[in-house]
């Protein structure tokens, strides 16, 4: 038998004598050997995260799991538990938004129809006239009233017969398997519903702004307003108007099974107003009392009831309402972490690809699509499309993979764009990262995604270096105490990025 040593210089000599008889052919390094040569090459930034990362006091207790990859040839140049699963939180979005283009497109557009089963008399609809949702998580009231005017333009002042709301592009499940109760009445546990409404251009689908100000003197009730007015949610409102030097402290919670939402606490005199986002009880009853409201403001007259159900067979669209592409509603899903919109899209994915508006359809094209996209879809434990669920698992390795994949990718671009950008004060610019990183080495040089749960940070993305490359970056941080320090480990990490 040859010894390994015998072995190596017996297969070093054929190499070389093929190389003298072939000397025009090229011989690759091994992935393994290329792969040493990366990190030799790397050194002062390998050894500057391994001594932070060693010795960070954060850290103990807790596992980051880190990747670092050269933007030009994939190939990693550091890794810290790099294929150990770990909860992404909202870098999961990174893994969603990818799917998506790649299924649906860039172009892609959600519709709302307007059907009936009826016919024209005179200026009566004598029939039902139905509010069909497929998805559109970006519905404003306005929408409605725009929808309302186009049949009031067609000649309708009145019908006999029922509205009805159609949400049947989905499935009945609501929330995702694994969301908190104590978060279903926040903005980013909102219910998913093929026929939805949200309060503003942030698009919190599923939601109302609840605004607090101070009264007109001590003593007095807090002023409430609402957006968009409607009477689908009863405020219960208890808070009071204090002294000017009292903290604030205003609680606003939604009554679980209901749409009463209760204020409560006080408000200083003179303070700033307070907003919160609040999760409505069944969403698409909120979208058709909306549009009923919509229909009377235009002077159309509804003589039946106000309901749920499907479109008659025999229905005929009369109107149709087209959302934004896809690339434009990236921009509020990706740089404000919108939760409402990976789970539409998850749905979304099911209905387009495997005609089932679910979860678990959706996952299995998003497992699809990210196989396609150079994620190992074995490596991960995927229960929804925003990160909120804490038995999601990814390795910062398979981030940065597709990170780097993506980008010979025709939808690129709109992907890049969507990323929060550090330091940029403009909401639909700088996103989660405005506030973060705002120093002049680091501002406007990290497009990434943030990530944020109880005991988890985490950020991944793409960071320019002063050499002028580009760096893929994805950092894990699980079991942290305090997430503000996962936070600060990252924008640290990511500065000694930009510093190569």
């Amino acid at each position: 038998m040859i010894s390994v040593l015998k072995r190596k210089k017996y297969i070093s000599v054929l190499i070389g004598v093929f190389l003298v008889f072939f000397p025009n052919i090229h011989v690759k390094a091994p992935p393994a050997q290329a792969h040493v040569q990366a990190m030799e090459q790397n050194g002062g930034l390998q050894n500057q995260l391994a001594h932070f990362l060693n010795s960070e006091p954060s850290l103990k207790g807790a596992i980051a799991g880190v990747s670092i990859r050269s933007a030009t040839t994939g190939q990693i140049v550091y890794e810290h538990n790099g294929n150990i699963r770990l909860r992404p939180a909202s870098n999961m979005k990174l893994l969603t938004a990818a799917a998506a283009l790649s299924s649906l497109g860039e172009n892609y557009q959600f519709t709302t129809e307007v059907l009936t089963d009826g016919k024209m008399k005179g200026d009566m609809l004598k029939g039902n006239l139905i509010l069909k949702g497929k998805g559109d998580p970006t519905l404003l009231k306005r929408d409605f009233d725009s929808i309302a005017d186009s049949l009031q333009k067609k000649g309708i002042k009145v019908i006999q017969g029922d509205l009805i709301g159609d949400d049947t592009w989905y499935d009945d499940i609501r929330l995702s398997t694994d969301l908190m109760w104590s978060d279903e009445s926040s903005y980013y546990g909102a219910q998913i519903s093929a026929l939805t409404a949200s309060p503003d251009e942030d698009y919190d689908a599923g939601t109302v702004l609840i605004e607090v100000k101070p009264g007109n003197k001590i003593g007095s009730r807090a002023i409430i307003s609402i957006t968009p007015r409607s009477n689908y949610v009863n405020i219960v409102n208890n808070a009071v108007t204090v002294s000017p030097d009292s903290i604030k402290e205003i609680k606003i919670v939604r009554k679980h099974g209901s749409n009463t939402i209760s204020i409560e606490g006080v408000i200083p005199f003179k303070a700033a107003v307070s907003k919160e986002w609040v999760a409505v009880w069944e969403p698409t009853g909120y979208a058709l009392r909306l549009f009923k409201e919509s229909l009377s403001s235009k002077g159309i007259r509804l003589i039946g009831k106000t309901k749920t159900g499907v479109s008659p067979i025999n229905a005929h669209i009369i109107t149709k309402h087209h959302s934004m592409p896809l690339k434009k509603l990236l921009i509020p899903f990706m740089k404000l972490s919108n939760n409402g919109h990976a789970e539409v899209l998850v749905k979304e994915m099911g209905k387009a690809i495997k005609n089932e508006g679910s979860w678990d359809k959706g996952l299995e094209v998003m497992k699809g699509q990210l196989s396609k996209l150079g994620v190992h879809p074995d490596t991960l434990v995927l229960r929804d499309g925003s990160g909120i669920s804490h038995i999601d698992l990814v390795p910062a390795n398979e981030i940065s993979k597709l990170l780097f994949e993506v980008q010979d990718k025709k939808w690129f671009k709109s992907y890049m764009q969507s990323l929060p950008v550090s330091g940029e004060m403009d909401k639909m610019v700088g996103g989660t990262l405005r506030y973060r990183m705002k120093a002049a080495s680091l501002k406007g040089k990290v497009f990434a995604k943030t990530g944020s749960l109880s005991t988890v940070s985490s950020l991944s993305g793409y960071v320019k270096t002063q050499k002028g490359d580009k760096l893929i970056f994805s950092i894990l941080i699980n079991n942290i105490v305090d997430e503000s320090k996962g936070k600060d480990i990252e924008d640290k990490i990511c500065a000694l990025l930009a510093n190569q």
